[in-house]
């Protein structure tokens, strides 16, 4: 619902988007505690999804204050909620396709060396760009109060700056439209090249796991399933805030539905969440122990492989003596 230019944001939609930064907090962060507590987890891959967590903390707490407050003004806290949500969601976004990146060369170039050596280049561009944009804004006086045209209580590009649709293209829209096209991109790739050295056996790194697991294993459909997942989960919890942004540009007023804009809302605060389903919860040995660790699970216990004194735990399959000789998707914890 809109007043003069102001979009009302209910009751109901705060405490809803409140609810989904707050999970998005608690799974980012147990993202970053299992990569922390278990060192054999801290392979690269994992580090990069840490980034990426980091990113999402920041941009659930930042979102979770400005729906908290629902700002009326371009007040300090204003600005600065702005700033923070800016460089961190835009930072996700970098990260997001940074992930996709080292797979791809990982797996798919077959080059680990290649892939470790992009990693500066990440931090370079995935912090170092949305920091520049957003240092740009402030300075600008670009990031203020936006009439949640395009948001959800929270401060974003100020509604009264003259060219503030260029500036919602640099402050965000633009990475995640670029976003939306590279992750389905590569990750077909990868499924691609995964399932056609899964079928021939044609790459080596995957023959001593392939050697050990039964053809009804559900390593194979769990990974397939996963690469399959990322992309589309990306997409469909982003979707909202384009389609807004899109219904701003035309003018029209079903931006201001009351369900779009809390999908809006829900999507821009999930990411952490999302992510924390995909990589842990449905990461058997991320699962394993961490209901062993909480002791809320007998059976996950009991299914726990024995350690014989060693705090590594292995994947079924793994060859002890060679234990960072791992099949790629493994060692992502995407299987």
């Amino acid at each position: 619902m809109a007043v003069g230019n102001e979009t009302v944001v209910y009751l109901s939609e705060q405490v809803i988007v409140l609810c989904s930064c707050a999970l998005s907090c608690v799974g980012s962060s147990l993202i970053i505690l299992t990569y922390a507590v278990w060192s054999d987890l801290r392979t690269t891959p994992r580090r990069l999804l840490v980034y990426l967590s980091v990113s999402d903390w920041l941009s659930a707490v930042s979102y979770a204050f400005g729906v908290w407050r629902v700002f009326r003004t371009d007040s300090l806290d204003c600005v600065v909620q702005g700033a923070v949500s800016t460089f961190a969601n835009t930072s996700s976004f970098f990260w997001t396709v940074a992930i996709a990146v080292y797979l791809y060369v990982f797996i798919v170039r077959s080059s680990q060396r290649g892939a470790d050596s992009l990693v500066w280049f990440f931090h370079l561009v995935s912090w170092g760009v949305p920091l520049a944009i957003t240092v740009a804004a402030v300075c600008l006086n670009k990031i203020g109060y936006d009439a949640s045209e395009v948001s959800v209580g929270w401060c974003w590009v100020r509604i009264h700056a003259p060219d503030r649709v260029l500036w919602m293209l640099l402050t965000g829209k633009i990475w995640e439209f670029l976003a939306y096209l590279t992750l389905p991109v590569l990750y077909i790739l990868i499924k691609r090249h995964i399932y056609i050295a899964v079928r021939h056996a044609a790459l080596s790194e995957y023959r001593p796991i392939l050697a050990n697991r039964p053809p009804s294993h559900s390593f194979s459909s769990m990974a397939d399933m996963k690469l399959t997942l990322i992309p589309i989960i990306f997409i469909v919890l982003r979707i909202w805030s384009t389609v807004r942004f899109i219904l701003l540009l035309a003018g029209s007023a079903a931006r201001l539905n009351p369900v779009l804009v809390t999908l809006h809302g829900i999507g821009n605060t999930s990411q952490g969440a999302a992510n924390c389903i995909m990589f842990v919860l449905l990461t058997r040995p991320i699962r394993t122990r961490l209901c062993a660790a909480l002791c809320c699970c007998s059976k996950c216990q009991a299914d726990e492989p024995p350690s014989h004194g060693a705090p590594r735990t292995l994947l079924p399959g793994q060859d002890t003596s060679r234990p960072r000789e791992e099949d790629s998707t493994s060692r992502v914890g995407i299987d």
